[in-house]
């Protein structure tokens, strides 16, 4: 067996660990200080990249965005990040770069130029500004704002708010859904996008033009949405944008279609994929404006399903999928400089790949080997991307069409030097209806053959998700490892990257096919690894993870001496009425609300089986989680609390599904690490 474990995180060759005296184990505060690399954007010209990198400043319990340039084998802080900096972009002709930047007292869009010296406010607009588009020659920007959609103007939006915020009453009445979505209340605005025209000194004009005027839906949609969900043609002439209407359907609906809207306003937006009534997302032009590119789904009411690549001729409106016959999914898009391509990331078999895609056959080529490739921008003769792994965090690589991926970063190598990371290994088994299914073991640090380690079984959540060779700031297998854990993850069925039949096994399955994979593969590890210690085990899972621990604390308890429950489903039943996104609970059981099908919301329900809990479990649950409310959390500590059996809660006022803040990540990280040492040591 082959482990790697790589000192510093270069993702495509081999490197020895730290070794001597000198080397340490990484820890949860290494991982919440470690500066993050993200969001390259390559120069028109392919000389130069900006990119971001958030910093850590632990005393104010907070991130700091900057960007950074990298030029002539060297990087470089920009000076105009002071105060903040993030969303970069370059200009038509590489003179200038943009970012949002909340310095003013909100976010806008600011500009400076490629020495990064001086940075100049380019807009002055009355509300935060969410994302934009520059078109090619400079001489109009595209804005997205939340606004009320019967506001005619952005001021409109402003008076009402302040209306509201003098009003001494609280309530707020609501008619439809959602009413709240991932952390947030709604409040009645929309995201809509407005055109503003730069001047010849780069500055805005103040009056901004609605394009999307009354439209009920949101651009960028919301909670997750971005600069992709919109695009400028290379003529400056139309908007391409993603939008989901609302209506009443809104939580039910995946339909999400892609609109062509003149910049100037001047006349209605044309909805271009209304024939497919599932997601098409991500709209993005070929350089020579003739073809729109996009990703689209085919089963309406699956945010899970396979995102296959598609072009549009906008001439004629033909379209066509561009790979039909590629069983990955597409989660970034772009074109390549000269069109005749177009590149992808996808996950694949545990790890995520970038593959260029040729436009005229459709044939997929892969661009990178192992680890994660995250986000990327396309360069004259390939891509720049960030790539990380379960060796380290990302860093930006360039790679060029048949060669090997070339790193130019390193913002976390001498703080990383001395580590000593825990190697890994990807191993498989025969798992559910005798498929092969993968996973992946982690050494911990210090590891000395012949001598056996306690274990930490992580399971995924999603469910289509994956644990694989990547880098993760919330649940990474290293802390475990630097902590004298082992580490095991499955990706059992429902898992992505192994093609869409895998991915959807788990539907109306949540409780018996990915079972049947944790228990296959957990014996599978004890046979194939020596070193892991399965009588010193806990199991720790969030989300769909969170459900699994609930699940097998009273289905399959017996390997274990510890669980840790992380924002995890404990009533299914009660789920299906309270989750928002209604899309994904109807879908995963059968098509229906509890009271239409109940027998399949008790199929696999975790909550007629706390009579068998007996194993300890440390239960975390935050208070603005509302895609898994607090109270499945407060459910399952009841539970064990009335069956005396040993348990904890913590509970984050402030945080959502996920920890973000950096103190509070601390404190999970102690908190579970203190669990584990109680009840398996180190």
């Amino acid at each position: 067996m082959t482990f790697r474990s790589l000192a510093i995180p270069l993702l495509f060759a081999t490197l020895g660990v730290a070794g001597g005296a000198d080397a340490r184990p990484f820890t949860a505060k290494d991982l919440v200080t470690l500066e993050r690399v993200s969001d390259p954007h390559v120069s028109p010209d392919g000389g130069a990249v900006v990119y971001s990198v958030r910093s850590t400043d632990l005393k104010a319990n907070k991130g700091i965005n900057a960007l950074w340039i990298a030029q002539g084998g060297k990087t470089r802080r920009l000076a105009a990040s002071d105060g903040g900096a993030s969303g970069a972009s370059w200009s038509g002709d590489g003179r200038t770069i943009y970012f949002l930047s909340g310095r003013s007292g909100s976010d806008q869009v600011w500009r400076t130029d490629a020495s990064g010296v001086q940075a100049t406010q380019v807009t002055r607009l009355p509300l935060d500004v969410g994302a934009y588009r520059v078109s090619a020659d400079g001489r109009t920007l595209v804005v997205s704002m939340a606004v009320f959609p019967d506001c005619g103007t952005p001021a409109c939006t402003v008076a009402r708010t302040t209306e509201r915020k003098a009003d001494k009453a609280s309530g707020q009445v609501y008619d439809k859904l959602f009413v709240r979505h991932w952390d947030t209340w709604a409040d009645g605005t929309r995201n809509h996008l407005f055109t503003l025209k730069l001047g010849a000194n780069g500055v805005a004009a103040r009056e901004a033009t609605p394009l999307t005027p009354h439209l009920d839906g949101d651009v960028p949609s919301k909670p997750f949405g971005g600069a992709e969900d919109f695009a400028l043609s290379p003529d400056g002439k139309s908007v391409f944008f993603s939008v989901r209407m609302a209506g009443r359907t809104e939580p039910w609906s995946t339909n999400f279609d892609i609109w062509r809207a003149p910049v100037d306003g001047a006349g209605p937006a044309v909805d271009l994929t209304k024939d497919n009534p599932a997601w098409d997302a991500e709209p993005t032009v070929s350089p020579d404006g003739r073809f729109l590119a996009y990703r689209a789904q085919t089963k309406p009411g699956f945010e899970s399903d396979r995102f296959g690549v598609w072009v549009m001729d906008l001439a004629t409106g033909a379209k066509h999928e561009v790979a039909p016959n590629w069983d990955r999914s597409a989660e970034h898009i772009a074109w390549s400089r000269d069109g005749h391509s177009l590149l992808a990331n996808a996950d694949d078999v545990g790890v995520t790949r970038l593959f260029n895609i040729d436009v005229a056959t459709g044939g997929v080529t892969p661009l990178t080997d192992r680890g994660h490739v995250g986000d990327y921008d396309v360069s004259p003769n390939g891509a720049v991307f960030a790539g990380d792994g379960l060796g380290g965090p990302a860093e930006l690589y360039s790679v060029r069409y048949g060669s090997t991926p070339v790193r130019i970063t390193y913002a976390n190598a001498e703080r990383l030097a001395d580590v000593q990371f825990g190697g890994f290994e990807q191993f498989s088994f025969t798992g559910w209806n005798g498929e092969t299914v993968h996973g992946y073991v982690v050494k911990p640090y210090g590891y000395q053959p012949g001598k056996r380690y306690p274990v930490a079984f992580l399971i995924h959540g999603g469910p289509q998700g994956s644990f694989g060779d990547s880098w993760s700031y919330r649940w990474n297998p290293q802390t475990y490892a630097g902590a004298g854990y082992a580490a095991v993850m499955i990706d059992f069925h429902g898992s992505t990257g192994y093609g869409q039949a895998f991915t959807d096994a788990i539907s109306g399955h949540w409780g018996d096919r990915p079972l049947e994979d944790l228990q296959k593969g957990w014996a599978a590890a004890l046979a194939k690894y020596s070193f892991l210690d399965g009588d010193r085990a806990c199991a720790l899972g969030a989300s769909y993870g969170g459900f699994m621990i609930d699940w097998i604390a009273g289905v399959w308890n017996t390997p274990w001496k510890c669980l840790v429950v992380h924002d995890g489903v404990f009533d299914n039943r009660m789920m299906g009425y309270s989750t928002e996104e209604q899309w994904f609970s109807e879908w995963e059981n059968g098509h229906a609300m509890p009271w239409e099908k109940p027998e399949n919301f008790e199929r696999f329900n975790p909550v007629d089986h706390v009579a068998d809990w007996s194993k300890p479990m440390l239960v975390i649950h935050s208070a603005k989680d509302y895609r898994i409310p607090l109270e499945q959390g407060l459910g399952a500590f009841t539970a064990l609390q009335s069956r005396e059996v040993p348990s904890e809660l913590l509970t984050f006022p402030d945080e959502n599904h996920w920890v973000l803040k950096p103190q509070n990540s601390l404190q999970w990280h102690a908190t579970v690490e203190g669990w584990l040492k109680r009840w398996i040591g180190n």
